[in-house]
């Protein structure tokens, strides 16, 4: 049966509109954002087939378009509905974090970062930049790919705080493992960023390494020093 035969109301958009978004399960949200479904399925039923084949929201978000058009009933359109849509939340989640916002909450750092990085397929190396009283300038992602020591040139960060005049730094990269526990590469690049940043005078006040259920600090490990 197609969801447009479902009795009045029953419909997960005709829900969302009646009730609020909040009383929809996972599988009735994305049925929503893919409209329709494919021979011999409706909606919810590719919605729930999709959560199935990739173990949960988080997995299908940040799966490449190759893996997700694949699919029986999937191609780029649908596949670009679900990027535009975790792209919009990644930005609404930026909002949270705006230009002279002071960061007097580590949760508050940590909840953003984790909307930026944590659902990425790929490595992103970025860096909060902050004026002198610790008030965002600007987050930036340096790069994306496999992250090490000879990956991140302590040159392009430092360019980078003299060109923002920023006053204090904080870098990021994700893991996406999902397993947030820093390398020894990572601990090597973070040696060689402070370093860096010493000869301008500026301090790195922490790294921070996005995975799936926890953010590991650097300072709060005391490594910064």
């Amino acid at each position: 049966m197609a969801i447009r035969d479902w009795p009045q109301g029953e419909g997960p958009r005709e829900k969302l509109l009646q009730r609020g978004a909040a009383v929809l399960s996972d599988a009735e949200l994305l049925a929503v954002l893919l409209r329709n479904g494919a021979v011999g399925m409706d909606a919810v039923d590719l919605a729930r087939r999709l959560l199935v084949e990739f173990g949960g929201l988080r997995a299908l978000f940040s799966a490449s378009k190759q893996q997700v058009c694949r699919l029986q009933g999937l191609g780029p359109v649908k596949y670009a509905q679900l990027q535009a849509s975790a792209e919009l939340a990644r930005r609404l989640a930026g909002e949270s974090l705006q230009r002279g916002q002071v960061l007097t909450s580590p949760d508050l750092t940590r909840n953003y970062l984790r909307q930026q990085l944590a659902d990425r397929a790929y490595e992103v190396f970025a860096v909060l930049l902050l004026d002198s009283q610790h008030r965002v300038i600007q987050f930036v992602e340096l790069f994306r790919g496999t992250i090490d020591a000879a990956s991140v040139y302590p040159r392009e960060l430092v360019a980078l705080v003299l060109d923002k005049n920023a006053a204090a730094v904080i870098v990021c990269h994700n893991h996406p493992s999902g397993v947030a526990e820093p390398s020894q590469a990572d601990k090597r690049i973070t040696d060689r960023l402070k370093n860096a940043l010493a000869t301008i005078d500026v301090p790195l006040l922490d790294h921070l390494v996005v995975g799936d259920r926890e953010i590991v600090s650097f300072a709060e490990r005391g490594w910064i020093g």
